[in-house]
């Protein structure tokens, strides 16, 4: 009878394969005994009226209704007051004919407004004296039938 190939660093890997294993399953049984308070309960959080997390359910007395309708999602649509009617004066500090677009500094408030080419009555340079109205725009104001001061 032929005896067996296997070999001391056989033996020996086979022996830390095992008690690995043992470990593993003794560790295991350790988590499990040591389960603390009730599990899915405990990791139930609540958020306040202030944005808070806390442990203790909110008052239902305090609970507001809203209504789905009124929650407006995206750009607002416009409205009658949007558009401000008087005549404003200002200077086009900048505009890009290929991109079609500049901004124009209003004399009375000094704000800067942004003008697309589309609301133009006719073309514009930098440092042109302009009247214009303004509408409220996607990202602030825009400057809508902008002429040039003769």
């Amino acid at each position: 009878m032929a005896k067996t190939q296997q070999t001391w660093n056989k033996k020996e890997k086979e022996k830390k394969r095992l008690k690995k294993r043992d470990d593993k399953a003794k560790k295991k049984e350790a988590r499990k005994a040591n389960i603390v308070g009730g599990g899915f309960d405990n990791m139930i959080a609540y958020v306040d009226e202030q944005g808070n997390i806390s442990s203790t359910p909110p008052d239902p007395a305090k609970k507001e209704k809203i209504i789905a309708e009124n929650i407006e999602i995206g750009v607002p649509r416009k409205e009658e007051g949007d558009t401000y009617e008087v005549d404003r004066e200002g200077i086009v500090t900048f505009f890009n004919d290929s991109k079609g677009y500049g901004f124009i500094k209003d004399r009375m408030s000094n704000e800067s407004i942004f003008v697309h080419i589309n609301a133009l009555k006719e073309p514009v340079r930098e440092n042109d004296r302009v009247t214009f109205q303004v509408e409220k725009g996607k990202k602030g104001l825009a400057a809508i039938n902008v002429r040039l001061i003769q």
